[in-house]
């Protein structure tokens, strides 16, 4: 085989290969876990209030009013009513956290696997991930009886559209499965 073919078979897996790794990180995207207390009759809430998370991390207000948006656009899809007054039935508040982590970025020229010279290089970067913690209580015992954890939801992007769509993305995927179905 000529050097040339041998580029060319090589290029051309290279971008297979960063290819199947675009698609697998996209696939990837936000991952939900939720939880609730056992035995918890979520039938009786119909009314719910939003409350500040003492303690708990908060972004800036353009940024706060769209994720009670989007929380609250899910909610009324299961019939819960937003209310102001003291008599709601569920009290839900959140946090965010922006996490770091490494990123590492690969790229390689000429030859490989023998077929002569070629160089290759990775760099790091930190990216953040950001986790938005939705909590729901019930005021009557004061507990706890349903949280949801979304990762990758709070980033920064120059496009407010799309940083939008990623939290009401986020917020559909955390909320499908609320009210859980106890057996």
């Amino acid at each position: 085989m000529a050097d040339q073919e041998r580029q060319s078979v090589f290029a051309r897996l290279v971008m297979v290969l960063v290819a199947a790794l675009v698609v697998c990180n996209l696939a990837r995207g936000q991952d939900v876990k939720t939880d609730y207390m056992p035995g918890t009759d979520f039938s009786k809430y119909h009314t719910y209030k939003w409350v500040t998370i003492s303690g708990g991390q908060h972004p800036n207000q353009i940024v706060d009013e769209q994720i009670k948006q989007a929380v609250d656009a899910q909610l009324a899809k299961k019939d819960l009513t937003k209310t102001t007054e003291d008599t709601a039935d569920l009290l839900v508040g959140y946090q965010v956290a922006v996490d770091q982590e490494k990123q590492w970025n690969t790229y390689g020229t000429g030859g490989g696997w023998g077929w002569g010279g070629g160089m290759a290089t990775a760099t790091s970067s930190t990216i953040n991930v950001g986790t938005l913690v939705l909590d729901m209580y019930d005021p009557s015992n004061k507990k706890l009886v349903w949280t949801g954890r979304a990762t990758k939801t709070i980033e920064a992007s120059k496009n407010p559209e799309k940083n939008t769509e990623r939290l009401d993305k986020a917020m559909e995927k955390l909320l499908k499965d609320f009210p859980p179905k106890q057996k």
